[in-house]
């Protein structure tokens, strides 16, 4: 059978690419090798954010009484409890998109994808021993964890956050290599269930792609609840037992029950046949047009194989991006506004480009800073805490940026996102009604000052 577009990778980009590629009358098969919805449904996004949640509850149950709430003995976590609720969410979302790729009339095929060459009629694709052609082809094969070349690390049975996310019994010292978001989000779970956490982190901070000053607030918060940090420190060598890291030139071992390893994840660029088409993989992902088309005409790509964004939220829009192209609908991918998120608790957000990114590029820009007390509904629900909302201005007046630290950051930070992605003037943003009391409000506090 011949069809529209053949989809190899059942992610967030792939398998709403392919539900919307359906629903325009493209007849469109979607091969997937493990399960529909990629490493973020399965293995990332959703069931860390069901045990961060459950981390969250924790603490509150703990810090109740700084809300009147007295509770006899100590909160404890249910590790199997917390990890079937995981996996039942996980089955849950799974079978929705199974049942909506249906519904749309997906075709599904669960397999890995070669491609073997092109024909007049489309391009050749087997899969489970079975030979599919295509008009057209979305690449969107994903990422895998990086495995960086440390000294002993083939002999230590460490984990990934694969690993991490079905773990039952704790380590009782937990050292995470690597201080980005992932590394992040697990040490604010591990510190939750009162495990002994030592982040070691190359860079000068935490969290290097986001913004300085939240960063640092956010690690001197984990710092006050026990977690240490070994920042500007280079781990050298590892055993089951320990770490061996090194800092200004001074070498120092810790001791670790478990080793995390978060240094970041790589496109997955092989063993899907694309050299048979000639397409162009030198980089650290595939080079595409702000169509999502590569350097092949007919092969589209999107989601973390571009190695630009590598967040679920920027596939799912990259993969619309290539379907309306395919469909006759202009369209063009834009990457102004893209949130990122760090679920920790308290939550840290950012979208549009840093302050350093801005100095670098010799940028002028305002800066309005505004803890986020000055919001009523946010001292109401955050005894004792406090944050930050950061919105820079270019000098014409227009939103540039947001970024910010403070509970519930991510739901708060599309608003910003929205003003970027329109070019919105502060003058019309000031225009805006935000309910009250509502931690939102926020913006119209900074935006006045």
């Amino acid at each position: 059978m011949i069809y529209d577009l053949i989809i190899i990778g059942g992610g967030p980009a792939g398998y709403n690419a392919a539900e919307k590629a359906a629903s325009n009358g493209m007849q469109t098969l979607l091969i997937e090798a493990k399960a529909v919805g990629g490493v973020c449904l399965n293995e990332g996004c959703i069931p860390t954010k069901t045990l961060l949640y459950a981390a969250k509850l924790l603490d509150n149950a703990r810090t109740g009484h700084k809300y009147g709430i007295q509770i006899s003995g100590e909160p404890t976590a249910d590790m199997e409890a917390w990890i079937a609720r995981k996996n039942k969410t996980v089955k849950t979302l799974t079978s929705g998109v199974e049942f909506k790729l249906k519904t749309h009339g997906v075709d599904v095929v669960y397999a890995s994808a070669v491609i073997e060459g092109e024909t007049d009629e489309g391009i050749r694709i087997r899969a489970a021993e079975q030979h599919y052609q295509g008009r057209y082809v979305l690449l969107s094969t994903g990422s895998d964890t990086f495995i960086p070349p440390i000294n002993g690390l083939d002999s230590v049975d460490y984990w990934t956050s694969r690993e991490a996310l079905d773990a039952i019994d704790l380590p009782k010292q937990l050292v995470i290599i690597g201080g980005g978001v992932i590394g992040m989000e697990f040490a604010s779970l591990y510190n939750s269930l009162q495990v002994d956490v030592h982040v070691v982190e190359m860079l000068p901070e935490i969290l290097g792609g986001m913004d300085a000053e939240t960063a640092a607030m956010l690690r001197q918060t984990y710092q006050k609840r026990g977690i240490t940090f070994h920042l500007d420190t280079k781990v050298t060598q590892v055993s089951p037992t320990e770490v061996q890291i090194e800092h200004k030139g001074k070498i120092s071992h810790l001791q670790a029950d478990r080793i995390l390893l978060s240094v970041g994840r790589k496109a997955n660029l092989t063993g899907f046949g694309l050299e048979t088409l000639g397409i162009d993989t030198t980089g650290k992902g595939l080079p595409v047009n702000d169509r999502m088309q590569t350097t092949h005409p007919r092969v589209y790509a999107a989601g973390d194989v571009t190695g630009y964004s590598m967040l679920a939220h920027t596939a799912i829009r990259e993969g619309e991006v290539a379907v309306n192209n395919l469909c006759g609908k202009e369209d063009r991918m834009s990457y102004a506004a893209i949130p990122g998120v760090v679920y920790t608790n308290p939550e840290l957000a950012g979208v549009g480009p840093t302050e350093a990114v801005l100095k670098e590029a010799g940028q002028i820009y305002d800066v309005i800073k505004l803890p986020m007390a000055y919001s009523g509904r946010f001292v109401a629900e955050n005894e004792g805490s406090n944050g930050l909302c950061k919105l820079l201005i270019d000098p014409d007046g227009y939103v540039l940026a947001c970024h910010m630290m403070g509970n519930p950051a991510s739901e708060l930070i599309v608003v910003a996102g929205m003003a970027i992605e329109q070019h919105m003037h502060v003058e019309a943003f000031q225009k805006i009604v935000f309910p009250h009391p509502t931690v939102g409000e926020i913006f119209h506090e900074g935006l006045f000052m």
